[in-house]
């Protein structure tokens, strides 16, 4: 979960320079840091807003510069028509100055940013005057970006001819090979734009995009299939499946399954089910655990726990599932993997269940581990882990004490040392004094005064100094 969070930050931070010069590049760095960490973190991209990063570097003696920081503030500071007049002020009265051509960029920026349809229909007409009149501007690269955006919320409040721009632009996406750098980062501005349009018209160009199967157009396949997940309509569902089951890019599969879990489509669990059952694709079985796992309907579940009991399955995907279960609180969960424990002899299934009860603290499930750890019919390894769990989980420091006296064994009784020596509370260390000081079993008493050593309570030191200066 830690890594999810972290790209999901970093993703966010990436993405917010994408519309300042040369942020452009950050947007593939920033999609590469979500897939590493996980899918879902992708979304962050088709929905960020940029910030404005004005370049630091400035011409002190230009007779615009003063101009020119009074406009970079006013834009900083989110006075956004105050900005766009200043930067449209420079413009027209230092054309030859090193700032004029990006100030068009930056006038563009900052209507965008005060969102009005007059000022997103201004902000466009300023970029082609950019075009005509800079043409090798810093910023020309980024304005096509900016342009493709504003065309897309355009096209949401209705605008025809921005649709029809937006609707080229995909077309293009779709019949041609993705180059790199920045024409790369046009044509996923592109298929995001497609996610402001209705899906009548957005669901054909994705199925294009989607249809391919060259090996240069994954990445653009990858991107389609968040983008169509997010279309409610009576095929998306269909098209999922078919993805996940022929796209020859094991990403784009994989995605589709995840977000096969996502839409509102009650008949996704049955697909999911599907392809559990059939699919070859260990990969794929594995995303479709976590999809069935995370449906908000409930149903997955059943599925789940049928699938754990297949013992023809691979042991790594029952783990799986087994995991999964143990991460979503339910009786019905509980009394399942208990009842499956005492059926399975896998010891790997075993420990997984373990350690799936363990998350699912209250229930009986923290006396059951105990019961388990004091189970001499039970393979020690297992006794251990049950113990170790127990004592990570909900087990009271009351039950795990009593549980010394009655336990056999010195293997045993070093794992309830250490188990011990986990907890914070002051019994915990209560009791590893009293096996260091009065252990029959001097080997016992050796590993409770090592693991003494390391806490931090004062008494401690001074039982030390005890036994040194015996």
């Amino acid at each position: 979960m830690t890594g999810r969070i972290l790209a999901a930050t970093l993703v966010a931070a990436l993405a917010e320079t994408a519309s300042a010069p040369g942020g452009a590049r950050a947007v593939p760095t920033a999609v590469a840091v979500a897939r590493a960490a996980d899918g879902v973190a992708i979304a962050f991209i088709a929905s960020a807003i940029p910030t404005a990063r004005l370049p630091q570097l400035r011409a002190i003696d230009d007779p615009a510069d003063s101009l020119y920081t009074l406009a970079r503030e006013a834009l900083n500071s989110g006075r956004f028509a105050r900005a766009a007049e200043l930067f449209a002020r420079l413009s027209e009265r230092y054309p030859r100055s090193e700032y004029a051509g990006d100030a068009y960029y930056w006038r563009a920026f900052a209507l965008y940013r005060a969102g009005g349809s007059d000022d997103l229909k201004a902000a466009l007409k300023t970029l082609e005057q950019q075009g005509k009149r800079f043409p090798r501007a810093a910023t020309r690269g980024d304005a096509r970006t900016l342009a493709t955006r504003i065309q897309g919320v355009l096209a949401r409040t209705g605008d025809a001819r921005a649709a029809e721009s937006v609707q080229e632009e995909g077309n293009r996406v779709a019949t041609s090979c993705p180059s790199e750098n920045d024409d790369d980062d046009m044509r996923i501005t592109a298929l995001n734009a497609l996610l402001q349009m209705d899906s009548e018209r957005a669901v054909p160009i994705l199925k294009k995009v989607l249809e391919r199967r060259d090996d240069c157009s994954k990445g653009m396949r990858r991107k389609a299939v968040f983008l169509l997940s997010q279309k409610n309509t009576p095929e998306t569902a269909d098209l999922l499946l078919d993805i996940a089951q022929n796209d020859p890019d094991s990403e784009v599969r994989e995605q589709a399954v995840f977000w096969l879990s996502q839409v509102r489509d009650e008949r996704a669990v049955d697909m999911l089910e599907r392809l559990l059952q059939t699919s070859r694709d260990e990969e794929i079985k594995d995303k479709a655990i976590f999809a069935l796992a995370e449906h908000r309907g409930g149903r997955g579940h059943p599925i789940l726990r049928a699938y754990v009991e297949r013992e023809s399955e691979p042991t790594s995907l029952r783990e799986k599932a087994i995991f999964w279960l143990g991460q979503k609180r339910s009786a019905q969960n509980a009394e399942f993997l208990r009842g499956f424990f005492t059926k399975t002899t896998n010891e790997e299934l075993k420990e997984k269940v373990l350690f799936s009860l363990s998350q699912m603290r209250g229930a009986g499930n923290d006396q059951w581990l105990l019961d388990v750890a004091m189970n001499a019919k039970e393979s020690e390894e297992v006794r251990k882990k049950a113990l170790f769990w127990a004592g990570q989980g909900g087990a009271s420091m009351d039950a795990l004490i009593s549980l010394y006296g009655r336990m056999s064994g010195r293997e045993m009784k070093e794992q309830l040392i250490f188990v011990y020596s986990q907890r914070k509370e002051q019994k915990a260390v209560d009791k590893l004094l009293d096996i260091a000081r009065k252990d029959p079993d001097v080997e016992l008493r050796k590993k409770a005064i090592f693991w003494l050593s390391q806490s931090r309570d004062p008494r401690v030191a001074q039982f030390l100094l005890e036994l040194i200066e015996q």
